[in-house]
């Protein structure tokens, strides 16, 4: 492949080498060689040998036609001037010829393929006389080419070259050029090229944002059902959490627990059925079985304090209360109910509460749910009813300081709840509620002995996730506190051990707690105080109430905690401020001394108009001052 010289009138055009065909570019002769020449099998155009490759063809072009290159480049000068005269006519370059040449033709033969040394002896003598013939041909060509007015009326040549001009393929008209035909069916037939391309762009755009929404739809769609399995799942997580997702209650979990203990061989199948018939007895009796109890423990740290622990300088105790663990039928969500049966069986020994008291017994866990259910029906913690759909029994859920302080009211006990809603000491400890708890129990510190056992109950202490029941607070004699806690976590047989005779510091371990030891974010306690009255109890209900009563709240955001004593929380297991304002009574108050304002200025306004109409002139009375005052109280009135 060789590029020729062009004139300056027209782009440099590659010549092949094998057939004579001219292109413009040489990806364009890569392609050519590829398909004409390669795929297909190669031919000599002068002497129609093949068998060979395309480098050896070239080869043998070279040697044995290399005469036939003049006639080439002759050829190559006859259509410069031919494209020469059609553009002083003003036609294109890009007009359509037609050249039908046998010498510059290359295609596939069914000749027998002939190698190159195989070639006859006497076939270059038969090259040269093609090479005269040409030459003679050429020059003939050459030399009659001035005597020829149009380039497409040369015809009968050795070349065959034919010219034939463009004709519109919407209307026939013939143009002398391509150049002209383009501007016609430009100027003529642009909207039949134009509109088809337009009509459509727009469907496919139109199709392009129709499957865009959809897409879109489709993602949105799944975007809010992934959403709403989240939030499914979330709250199906926390309904299992707290109990509230309809799995049974104590009765139901008690049955299966102790099948899979008998299933691994840890319980006779005669001690399961003694245990069921007694848990159904005290489901029917609404009595606990005290399976889980241990008393006289605050008797025995009584015993202990006097005789031991030297490091403690004094200690307070609670009133006499039974420690309550869980069994089968609550774990892992009845703490707040065996808190409260502790609580309750210190009120059941202390003979201040009789009034309150009479007849009852500590009941069993689906009791006290039946009991919190009747304080709600009686309008106590509206609030806190509806956040558990206004149903406890036959379900595991959690109950917290508000359920308790709800019951204990319902029952006519005088109790309020106190919120530690924030750390008061360094690391995130609470040496406020220590601080509360030791003036709780005891009123004066010096002068008093080593071990008093007041007359005061236990605390319920409630935490995010647990709760547990204060029974004592020691001080010790580097001035620290450490409080003493029931927990209904701890089994009756580590209880037990508080019971012996020669009690080890060890067995106390599980008891104390120092300050570092409560770092919960907040704590909120229930303190009982003594005996409602019936009417004092009518007073605690939410339509009862007299606003005036929440004004003693009281917040004290410097100690750490908020204390109240006629209000409850709307939140269970959480932890919710205590702080009431009363804004109806304040607003209440506020317009009516304004409304008593506003008539005595227009009194005021009335008994100034009349006294200046009788001394000044008229038109001053309805001076614009006087009126726009008149107008502005009424509007404020």
């Amino acid at each position: 492949m060789r590029m020729e010289p062009m004139p300056a009138t027209r782009c440099a055009m590659l010549s092949c080498d094998i057939c004579g065909a001219t292109v413009t570019s040489e990806p364009d002769m890569k392609a050519h060689l590829l398909v004409v020449h390669m795929e297909n099998e190669v031919i000599c155009p002068f002497c129609k040998l093949s068998g060979v490759n395309y480098e050896e063809m070239c080869f043998h072009i070279e040697t044995a036609h290399l005469e036939q290159n003049e006639i080439e480049q002759s050829f190559e000068r006859i259509k410069a001037i031919q494209y020469g005269t059609s553009d002083n006519k003003g036609s294109s370059l890009q007009c359509r010829v037609e050249v039908n040449s046998s010498i510059f033709s290359a295609c596939a033969s069914d000749h027998p393929k002939i190698l190159v040394q195989n070639l006859p002896k006497n076939s270059t003598l038969k090259h040269k006389a093609i090479l005269s013939e040409n030459l003679a041909e050429s020059r003939q060509l050459l030399k009659n080419k001035g005597n020829q007015s149009d380039p497409s009326e040369a015809k009968g040549s050795i070349y065959g070259t034919t010219y034939s001009p463009p004709e519109c393929p919407f209307c026939g008209k013939i143009e002398g050029c391509s150049r002209d035909m383009e501007m016609h069916v430009r100027s003529k037939h642009g909207n039949l090229l134009d509109t088809p391309l337009k009509g459509t762009n727009s469907v496919q755009c139109s199709r392009d944002l129709e499957l865009a929404h959809q897409l879109q739809q489709e993602e949105d769609r799944n975007r809010r059902s992934k959403e709403s399995r989240q939030e499914i799942e979330e709250f199906q997580r926390l309904q299992r959490q707290y109990g509230l997702d309809n799995s049974g209650g104590y009765k139901q979990q008690q049955l299966r627990n102790m099948e899979i203990e008998v299933s691994r061989g840890r319980m006779h199948p005669c001690e399961f059925h003694k245990r069921k018939a007694d848990m159904m007895e005290s489901l029917a009796l609404g009595v606990d079985d005290g399976k889980t109890k241990t008393s006289g423990i605050i008797e025995a740290l009584y015993k202990y304090y006097q005789n031991a622990a030297t490091d403690v300088r004094h200690v307070w105790l609670s009133a006499a209360v039974d420690h309550f663990h869980s069994s089968f039928g609550d774990k892992g969500w009845g703490c707040g109910y065996r808190n409260f049966q502790m609580l309750l069986s210190s009120l059941l020994q202390n003979g201040s509460y009789d009034d309150c008291m009479k007849g009852m017994s500590v009941p069993c866990i689906p009791k006290i749910q039946s009991m919190i259910e009747d304080a709600w029906k009686e309008g106590f913690d509206p609030q806190g009813a509806s956040q558990l759909n206004n149903r406890l029994q036959g379900t595991r859920a959690w109950i917290g300081a508000c359920e308790v302080y709800t019951l204990l009211t319902s029952l006519r006990v005088k109790c309020r709840i106190i919120d530690f809603h924030k750390p008061t000491g360094p690391l995130g400890t609470h040496p406020r509620l220590f601080e509360w708890i030791l003036n709780y129990y005891c009123s004066e510190r010096e002068g008093s002995p080593k071990v008093v056992c007041t007359a005061k109950p236990p605390i319920y202490l409630q935490h995010q996730g647990h709760s547990r029941t204060v029974v004592g607070i020691e001080e010790r004699k580097n001035r620290t506190l450490c409080l003493l806690i029931f927990d209904p976590g701890c089994p009756s047989r580590e209880m037990q051990k508080l019971l012996k005779q020669d009690v080890e510091v060890s067995h106390l371990k599980q008891l104390r707690k120092f300050v570092g030891n409560l770092k919960h974010k907040q704590y909120q306690i229930v303190s009982v105080e003594g005996v409602l009255s019936p009417e004092e109890k009518v007073m605690k209900l939410p339509r009862h109430r007299d606003v005036a009563t929440l004004s003693r709240v009281t917040h004290l955001h410097s100690n750490g905690y908020v204390c109240s004593s006629d209000s409850t929380p709307t939140q269970p297991w959480t932890y919710c401020s205590c702080l009431f304002i009363t804004k109806a009574y304040s607003f209440m108050s506020v317009k009516f001394l304004f409304v008593l304002f506003c008539l005595f200025v227009c009194l005021v306004f009335f008994f100034c108009k009349v006294f200046v109409s009788e001394v000044w002139p008229l038109n001053v009375c309805f001076h614009p001052f006087g009126f726009g005052s008149g107008v502005f109280i009424i509007f404020i009135l």
